[in-house]
């Protein structure tokens, strides 16, 4: 007999996930973050709502857990040698901003009579960026490694490092600690803290993790990796530092093991499941009458906080000495507010802090404004170029900000010379080239410390924004003879096409793009060769496959030709219908590959690959197998072959005409002989 037992949690985390799903998918359809839907479910089913969970204590018990984990995985991807490859960035820009924001929001709450202990914890909600949300935008747009991505990027990791401080801060500025002694011993605990983590990192951790993987059990590495993190958060909870840092410390504990990927990829789905449950938690907080009956005092705020930290990100970015463009570009996007003020928010009110020091009304406005800044920002994104651009126009700023030639770019002696701009592995190995063979050359480069190096290294150089006619006038773009536009910002390129055609129209300009689609906009904005990256994947996976299959090097170059031929005409069309199309080219230039199709009733027709053993007995490969629409490369053993599918083989002439009679329905039967 089976008893029914009751669980009344169960049906409240029905709803929550269910509810959940439901706002998540349609945010999806409508191009809104994941998180706006986790807090618009939360708003739907809290007490000021639906009120379909009324467990708030067991909310909060899973969204404690949601923080744990979010700062653990946090401190995984921080690594302590990542950190250092970019701490001046980090620590300049990033430091700049957050301080600089806390403090001016502090001031002007000062001013209306605010607490300065208010007023301090109140910016430090104020000065945090949505680390998920920048950061997956930035990923689905290829932006990350562009210069406003990275310096984007160096301003958050400073603000999620920065987070770990200001939960200390909230007893503090509580008055929870007061005293001098209280300040130190806190100061102490933390200091205590570190040291445990550095030795643990260096000796303990990362031994443990290697006897554990060495078991190949994928439950016990889990459950090690799950029992560091929570481990160590209630280690630091014991001695008095909340369970934010202690799990941020276990994450650093484990970045610097050679398990660290495989930890965080474990740890993932509890992570998105917990984090979840945070911001519904976040959410149900939300009273919707109040946002109904104040929309402009909420609008109002928003904008103002768009403003402060766009002017505050844009100047603290001028300070590392980047073009205006790019400093007002990153500044803008930046210009919400983050998912660890809510960690924050929590801490505090728990301690018996609030926004403003207004109470229940300061944390509405807070989350209300939160909510309605992060659902904008892909549109602050989308619009940030724009906004830097303009910018950059004003003459408040002034050409010298951003566009002072260094004195290693001797402009005199420039005739017919090569325009590179940027300094990536691209430009890099084109300076080595054109400096080997004697060309003249000149380089454009936006980063300082680029700059710096190529000075070092007597690289005639100019520090500037290529999107600017200044900065080419200076690299005198009037008498060059081509351009190289080398850099990896997909929003920079088009620009600089542009400019560099007006100002010379009969010069040579070559622009890398990132897909083949960008291929005829580049062309009407002026670029005479424009080199795809994904078509030149797509070249160098064919060139390896062949390769490996023996395929004569001077046919593979052949091959290669036929692909780059026309702009990739031949691949201007669908990439899988383009590779049987280019391997029948190769048939129709004499070179040995073929494409057969597999009749009905032959005796290739219903084996797999396995069974016919092509390779063993007739000496060709089949490279790959067209089954109506899908063209399926380098087919495994157990593909079985169907009536219709199209093979594409490579081998020698010979060997197809010994073979010919397996795709005939007149030929052997089907026992091979």
């Amino acid at each position: 007999m089976v008893f029914a037992v009751s669980l009344p949690f169960l049906s409240e985390l029905v709803a929550l996930f269910g509810v959940s799903v439901v706002i998540a998918y349609i945010c999806y359809r409508f191009r809104i973050v994941p998180i706006v839907g986790f807090l618009l479910a939360g708003v739907l089913i809290g007490p000021n709502a639906l009120a379909l969970v009324q467990d708030q204590e067991l909310v909060n018990m899973l969204a404690e857990i949601g923080i744990i984990l979010l700062l653990f995985t946090i401190g995984i991807e921080f690594s302590l040698d990542k950190l250092a490859r970019i701490k001046k960035a980090i620590l300049v820009g990033g430091g700049l901003q957050v301080s600089i924001t806390t403090l001016l929001v502090a001031v002007l709450l000062w001013l209306f009579g605010i607490s300065w202990n208010s007023g301090i914890y109140t910016g430090c909600l104020v000065a945090l960026s949505s680390t998920a949300i920048i950061l997956g935008l930035l990923n689905e747009r290829g932006e990350t490694d562009t210069p406003t991505g990275q310096l984007t990027l160096a301003v958050l990791i400073f603000q999620d490092l920065a987070i770990v401080l200001m939960v200390l801060l909230v007893p503090i500025l509580a008055g929870e600690s007061q005293s001098l002694s209280d300040i130190a011993v806190i100061i102490g605990k933390a200091a205590m803290l570190i040291v445990l983590v550095i030795v643990l990192a260096q000796r303990i951790v990362p031994w443990l993790l290697e006897k554990v993987a060495q078991t190949r059990r994928q439950e016990l590495f889990l459950l090690t990796v799950v029992a560091i993190c929570f481990g160590t958060a209630a280690v630091t909870n014991l001695v008095g530092v909340s369970l934010a840092l202690g799990a941020f410390l276990a994450g650093l504990v484990v970045s610097e093991s050679h398990y660290s990927e495989q930890a965080i990829s474990e740890i993932l789905p509890l992570r998105t499941i917990f984090n979840a449950v945070f911001f519904v938690s976040v959410g149900m907080l939300l009273d919707l009458q109040y946002v109904i009956e104040h929309p402009l005092i909420i609008a109002g705020i928003a904008l103002s906080v768009i403003l402060l930290k766009f002017l505050v990100s844009t100047g603290s970015l001028l300070a590392l000495k980047y073009p205006v463009r790019i400093a007002a570009t990153a500044g803008f996007g930046l210009a919400q507010i983050g998912e660890f003020s809510f960690v924050l928010e929590r801490s505090g009110r728990m301690a018996g802090l609030t926004p403003a020091d207004m109470g229940d009304l300061g944390s509405q406005i807070f989350i209300a404004v939160s909510v309605l800044l992060m659902t904008v920002t892909p549109w602050l994104m989308d619009r940030g170029s724009t906004v830097g651009t303009m910018v950059s126009r004003f003459r408040m700023f002034g050409k010298d900000s951003d566009s002072q030639p260094v004195p290693s770019a001797d402009k005199k002696s420039l005739e017919d010379h090569v325009i590179i701009i940027g300094y990536g592995p691209a430009g890099r190995h084109l300076v080595q080239v054109l400096g080997d063979t004697g060309i003249p050359y000149i380089v454009i480069e936006m980063n300082p410390d680029s700059v710096k190096e190529m000075q070092q290294q007597d690289i005639p150089v100019i520090f500037g924004d290529a999107c600017q006619q200044y900065i080419l006038s200076q690299a005198v773009v009037e008498q060059a003879k081509l351009c190289v536009i080398a850099t990896n910002d997909p929003l920079a390129s088009p620009r600089i096409v542009r400019q560099a055609r007006y100002l010379n129209p009969t010069l040579q300009i070559i622009v890398r793009s990132r897909y083949l689609s960008e291929l005829e906009y580049f062309e009407e904005m002026g670029a005479d060769i424009v080199v795809p990256e994904e078509m030149e994947t797509t070249v160098r996976l064919f060139t390896h496959v062949l390769g490996a299959y023996m395929v004569p090097q001077e046919e593979i170059q052949e091959y290669v030709r036929i692909l780059r031929a026309d702009d990739y005409e031949i691949l201007r069309g669908s990439i899988q219908e383009a590779h049987l199309m280019v391997l029948q080219g190769l048939d129709e230039e004499g070179l040995h590959t073929r494409a057969v199709a597999v009749r009905e009733g032959s005796p290739v027709s219903g084996k797999t690959l396995e069974e016919l053993e092509l390779r063993k007995k007739y000496g060709f490969t089949v490279l790959a197998v067209k089954r109506g629409e899908n063209t399926m490369g380098n087919p495994a053993g157990s593909f079985r072959l169907q009536p219709d599918d199209r093979l594409v083989l490579v081998g020698s002439a010979d060997q197809f005409s010994t073979c010919s009679a397996l795709f005939r329905t007149d030929g052997p039967g089907r026992d091979g002989h």
